[in-house]
């Protein structure tokens, strides 16, 4: 009897994912839709969203697109877990990947010098708030293959910029597809 009063008491451990994401006592994992991930985690505090479009049969009688929309949600937990990163494919939990500890207020940790390379944007966000100006440029990379297939997938080239006031020089940030790509220093 005891083993298994035991057994009931483990068992909601047993049964979740190794890699799942626990939103206090509630869990998400792969597959689950994007209003059930809200529901267990609440609101994310930033959100990336950008898509792709698969054309079937170009050049021929009957050409079809199909947009996959993918959505990115960003959590902070505080400053003693890790935040974490949500990919949806078409409103549908596709991957999830911890990133660097949280903060105890979004904006609060921002040392723009020690961000690398790859940093998301969700993270910059996290660290040093929302930029003072941002500016977009969309480009596209185009696959082909021989039986009239191509994948349009834009590449999303984003300029931040922080101004932290007084004397110091503005901090532009550039990043592709929600990465840091680089740093650089203007005069006001």
């Amino acid at each position: 009897m005891k083993r298994l009063a035991l057994l009931c008491l483990l068992l909601p451990f047993l049964a979740a994912p190794a890699h799942a994401l626990r939103c206090g006592t509630r869990v998400v994992a792969e597959g689950d839709r994007d209003f059930a991930v809200r529901e267990r985690c609440g609101e994310p505090f930033y959100v990336d969203q950008f898509s792709s479009v698969s054309v079937r049969g170009a050049d021929g009688p009957l050409e079809t697109q199909v947009e996959d929309v993918y959505d990115v949600w960003y959590y902070n937990f505080g400053p003693r877990r890790l935040m974490v990163r949500l990919l949806f494919l078409n409103g549908q939990l596709q991957r999830e990947e911890t990133l660097g500890y949280g903060v105890k207020t979004i904006g609060d940790s921002c040392n723009l010098d020690t961000l690398p390379a790859g940093t998301s944007a969700g993270e910059i966000i996290a660290y040093c708030g929302e930029p003072a100006a941002r500016r977009n440029q969309r480009r596209a990379n185009v696959r082909r293959d021989n039986f009239g297939n191509e994948r349009y997938t834009p590449v999303r080239v984003e300029e931040w910029t922080y101004d932290f006031g007084g004397s110091r020089l503005l901090r532009v940030l550039t990043l592709h597809n929600g990465r840091l790509q680089d740093i650089s220093a203007e005069g006001h």
